[in-house]
Protein backbone atom coordinates (compact mmCIF):
# COMPACT_ATOMS: atom_id res chain seq x y z
CA UNK A 1 0.00 0.00 0.00
CA UNK A 2 3.14 2.37 0.82
CA UNK A 3 4.86 1.92 -2.53
CA UNK A 4 1.29 2.79 -3.99
CA UNK A 5 0.82 5.38 -2.34
CA UNK A 6 4.67 7.06 -3.12
CA UNK A 7 3.91 6.07 -6.64
CA UNK A 8 0.34 7.75 -7.10
CA UNK A 9 2.53 10.99 -5.01
CA UNK A 10 5.10 11.10 -8.10
CA UNK A 11 2.44 11.02 -11.14
CA UNK A 12 0.94 13.83 -9.16
CA UNK A 13 4.40 15.44 -9.03
CA UNK A 14 4.99 14.46 -12.81
CA UNK A 15 2.19 16.66 -13.82
CA UNK A 16 3.24 20.39 -12.63
CA UNK A 17 1.56 22.90 -13.32
CA UNK A 18 2.84 26.07 -14.12
CA UNK A 19 2.42 28.80 -11.41
CA UNK A 20 0.15 31.70 -11.39
CA UNK A 21 2.48 34.55 -11.40
CA UNK A 22 2.98 37.73 -13.29
CA UNK A 23 6.54 39.19 -14.54
CA UNK A 24 7.16 42.47 -16.26
CA UNK A 25 8.89 42.61 -20.28
CA UNK A 26 11.71 44.81 -21.05
CA UNK A 27 9.17 47.47 -21.72
CA UNK A 28 7.41 46.96 -18.15
CA UNK A 29 4.15 45.08 -19.31
CA UNK A 30 2.91 43.04 -17.00
CA UNK A 31 2.46 39.08 -18.56
CA UNK A 32 1.24 36.38 -16.77
CA UNK A 33 2.67 33.32 -17.11
CA UNK A 34 -0.70 30.98 -16.74
CA UNK A 35 -2.78 33.57 -19.24
CA UNK A 36 0.09 34.48 -21.92
CA UNK A 37 1.61 31.19 -23.04
CA UNK A 38 -1.48 28.99 -22.78
CA UNK A 39 -1.65 28.30 -26.56
CA UNK A 40 -3.21 24.90 -26.73
CA UNK A 41 -0.29 22.28 -27.86
CA UNK A 42 2.42 24.91 -28.17
CA UNK A 43 5.84 24.03 -26.28
CA UNK A 44 7.18 26.85 -24.05
CA UNK A 45 10.97 26.80 -23.28
CA UNK A 46 11.19 29.13 -20.10
CA UNK A 47 15.29 29.36 -19.67
CA UNK A 48 16.38 31.19 -16.47
CA UNK A 49 19.38 32.96 -16.62
CA UNK A 50 21.46 36.42 -15.21
CA UNK A 51 23.45 39.03 -16.82
CA UNK A 52 26.21 37.84 -14.64
CA UNK A 53 25.83 33.93 -15.44
CA UNK A 54 28.58 32.84 -18.30
CA UNK A 55 26.75 28.99 -18.90
CA UNK A 56 23.03 30.89 -19.01
CA UNK A 57 24.52 33.49 -21.56
CA UNK A 58 26.21 30.88 -23.70
CA UNK A 59 22.85 28.38 -23.64
CA UNK A 60 20.88 31.22 -24.80
CA UNK A 61 23.65 32.49 -27.61
CA UNK A 62 23.62 28.45 -28.43
CA UNK A 63 19.33 28.48 -28.48
CA UNK A 64 19.33 31.69 -30.21
CA UNK A 65 21.42 29.97 -33.49
CA UNK A 66 19.30 27.03 -33.97
CA UNK A 67 16.04 28.42 -32.73
CA UNK A 68 14.73 29.35 -36.23
CA UNK A 69 15.40 25.74 -37.00
CA UNK A 70 13.77 24.22 -34.52
CA UNK A 71 10.57 26.64 -35.09
CA UNK A 72 10.48 25.04 -38.83
CA UNK A 73 9.55 21.63 -37.11
CA UNK A 74 8.15 22.74 -33.73
CA UNK A 75 5.15 24.86 -32.47
CA UNK A 76 7.53 26.76 -29.65
CA UNK A 77 8.07 29.86 -27.68
CA UNK A 78 11.45 30.45 -25.99
CA UNK A 79 11.24 32.74 -22.92
CA UNK A 80 14.24 34.21 -20.85
CA UNK A 81 13.36 34.47 -17.74
CA UNK A 82 16.48 36.86 -16.04
CA UNK A 83 16.36 36.61 -12.58
CA UNK A 84 18.87 39.60 -11.92
CA UNK A 85 18.80 41.20 -8.91
CA UNK A 86 18.29 45.61 -8.53
CA UNK A 87 21.82 45.51 -8.99
CA UNK A 88 22.40 43.94 -11.69
CA UNK A 89 18.92 44.09 -13.83
CA UNK A 90 20.07 47.76 -15.56
CA UNK A 91 22.46 45.27 -17.72
CA UNK A 92 19.72 43.17 -19.35
CA UNK A 93 18.06 45.77 -21.62
CA UNK A 94 22.00 46.24 -23.51
CA UNK A 95 22.93 42.96 -23.42
CA UNK A 96 19.68 41.40 -24.90
CA UNK A 97 20.03 43.76 -27.49
CA UNK A 98 24.08 43.16 -28.07
CA UNK A 99 23.30 39.62 -28.40
CA UNK A 100 20.29 40.23 -30.44
CA UNK A 101 18.43 37.76 -28.98
CA UNK A 102 14.49 36.87 -29.94
CA UNK A 103 13.66 35.92 -26.98
CA UNK A 104 10.42 37.26 -25.30
CA UNK A 105 12.22 38.95 -22.24
CA UNK A 106 11.03 38.39 -18.65
CA UNK A 107 12.37 40.46 -15.24
CA UNK A 108 12.04 37.86 -12.68
CA UNK A 109 13.69 40.49 -10.16
CA UNK A 110 12.19 39.43 -6.93
CA UNK A 111 12.28 35.99 -8.23
CA UNK A 112 8.72 35.27 -7.81
CA UNK A 113 8.54 32.78 -10.20
CA UNK A 114 12.02 31.00 -9.69
CA UNK A 115 10.64 30.80 -5.94
CA UNK A 116 7.34 29.44 -6.99
CA UNK A 117 9.44 26.70 -9.18
CA UNK A 118 12.05 25.52 -6.60
CA UNK A 119 14.73 26.66 -8.83
CA UNK A 120 17.88 26.61 -6.70
CA UNK A 121 20.76 27.11 -9.73
CA UNK A 122 20.74 28.49 -12.93
CA UNK A 123 20.62 27.64 -15.93
CA UNK A 124 17.46 26.13 -15.36
CA UNK A 125 15.03 25.27 -18.10
CA UNK A 126 11.36 24.54 -17.95
CA UNK A 127 9.33 22.78 -20.88
CA UNK A 128 5.52 23.64 -20.65
CA UNK A 129 3.04 22.54 -22.74
CA UNK A 130 -0.78 23.04 -22.22
CA UNK A 131 0.08 24.29 -18.92
CA UNK A 132 1.96 21.63 -17.56
CA UNK A 133 5.71 20.95 -16.92
CA UNK A 134 7.19 18.28 -18.75
CA UNK A 135 10.81 18.85 -18.87
CA UNK A 136 13.02 20.23 -16.87
CA UNK A 137 16.87 20.77 -17.48
CA UNK A 138 19.26 22.21 -14.83
CA UNK A 139 22.52 23.44 -15.81
CA UNK A 140 24.48 23.67 -19.05
CA UNK A 141 26.96 22.95 -21.05
CA UNK A 142 28.12 22.37 -24.88
CA UNK A 143 25.79 20.53 -26.95
CA UNK A 144 22.90 20.30 -23.76
CA UNK A 145 20.59 21.96 -26.68
CA UNK A 146 20.43 19.50 -28.83
CA UNK A 147 19.93 16.91 -25.97
CA UNK A 148 17.02 19.56 -25.46
CA UNK A 149 15.35 19.67 -28.70
CA UNK A 150 15.84 15.59 -28.88
CA UNK A 151 13.27 15.87 -26.21
CA UNK A 152 11.21 18.78 -27.55
CA UNK A 153 10.53 16.53 -30.55
CA UNK A 154 9.22 13.64 -28.96
CA UNK A 155 6.61 16.40 -26.99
Amino acid sequence: MTILICLFGFFLNAQTQMPNVSLNDLEGKKISITNDFNEKDKIYVFSFWATWCTPCINELDEMNDVLEDWKKELNLEVIAVATDDSRTQKRIKPLVNGKGWEYKILLDSNQDLKRALSIVNIPYTVVVKNGVIVHIQNGYVPGSESELYQKLKSL
